[in-house]
């Protein structure tokens, strides 16, 4: 009873190793097969084939590729030791490797290059912008000078237009006072003619008086007669109205012949013989106080030195 009871425990051992043997001589059974080629059925037919007929070898670049021998489990068997995994994995994690580094340097190439080339643009940008106010600066420069250049004209024009103006007078108005023969006396109505002349030259610039005397004797004596005449008139006007001295210019014409007017703004050239002693008076305006649209008689006086 005892020995059946000690056979029944060593019994589950008996088969634990039974099994084990199996699970390890079946492998390396099957690996034997493997790499020999052989099996009872397959080589019981390969010696039937090869009585049976010989085939002609076939050509090297024809035959397939065999798988060599790798170790103990090789490439059949799903249970792959870890050496040969790595020697398999090893060319595979060195080329990623490989790859690795170059993706990292083309990474930090393509770094490098965008930087040089955001430089680039920020340098560009940077050379555009002074640029600009540059040009900017040098196009106000131009407006700057191209206005003083029309001021200057203009006041250049101006001073050509006074310069030209200096000597141009024109007549605004004239009278004629007659005398009783050579006697240079002033009559009453020839000084109320030369008072309304001088009232009309109060406040007025740019004018001069033409004086022509005339006389009917001949030859010297009416040339120092008809300056009498013209003495008499300077002298009221400059006594009795202030007019200035230099405004005024006579002549001495004596008896000589005066060219006569139609009446209809034009002249003839048929001389009127002097019969009687007068003096002709011409009121002449600048031009330049015409242009300015100074009025004769409503023109203020100008403080100072008088305009010619």
């Amino acid at each position: 009873m005892m020995k059946s009871a000690n056979q029944m425990r060593l019994f589950p051992r008996h088969m634990a190793v039974i099994v084990l043997a199996s699970a390890i001589a079946i492998p390396v059974w099957a690996q034997d097969q493997v790499s020999t080629g052989t099996s009872s059925g397959v080589s019981t037919q390969s010696n039937t084939s090869s009585t049976q007929a010989q085939p002609s070898p076939m050509p090297m670049t024809e035959r397939p590729l065999t798988t060599p021998k790798e170790g103990f489990w090789g490439r059949i068997y799903p249970f792959a030791r870890k050496k040969w995994v790595k020697r398999q994995t090893d060319p595979i994690n060195d080329r990623l490797s490989e790859l690795d580094d170059v993706n990292a340097k083309n990474a930090q190439y393509i770094r490098d290059v965008d930087a040089r080339a955001q430089a680039g643009i920020q340098k560009a940008q940077t050379a555009a912008d002074a640029a600009n106010q540059l040009a900017m600066a040098a196009n106000t420069q131009a407006e700057n000078a191209n206005n003083a250049a029309q001021s200057a004209s203009t006041h250049v024009n101006q001073i050509n237009s006074t310069v030209t103006g200096l000597d141009q007078y024109q007549q605004a108005s004239d009278l004629e006072i007659k005398f009783h023969g050579s006697n240079p006396t002033l009559s009453s109505d020839s000084k109320a003619q030369l008072d309304q002349l001088a009232s009309s030259l109060t406040g007025r610039e740019g004018y001069i008086l033409e004086m022509e005397a005339h006389s009917p004797l001949a030859g010297s004596a009416g040339i120092q007669s008809s300056e009498r005449l013209s003495e008499a008139v300077k002298r009221y006007l400059v006594s009795e109205h202030q007019i200035p001295v230099y405004r005024m210019h006579s002549v001495a014409l004596g008896n000589e012949a005066e060219v006569a007017s139609t009446g209809t703004g034009n002249q003839d050239q048929r001389p009127e013989r002097v019969r009687v002693s007068s003096v002709h008076l011409r009121l002449m305006e600048n031009s330049l106080a015409a242009r300015a649209g100074a009025s004769p008689q409503s023109a203020p006086a100008a403080a100072g030195t008088e305009q010619p």
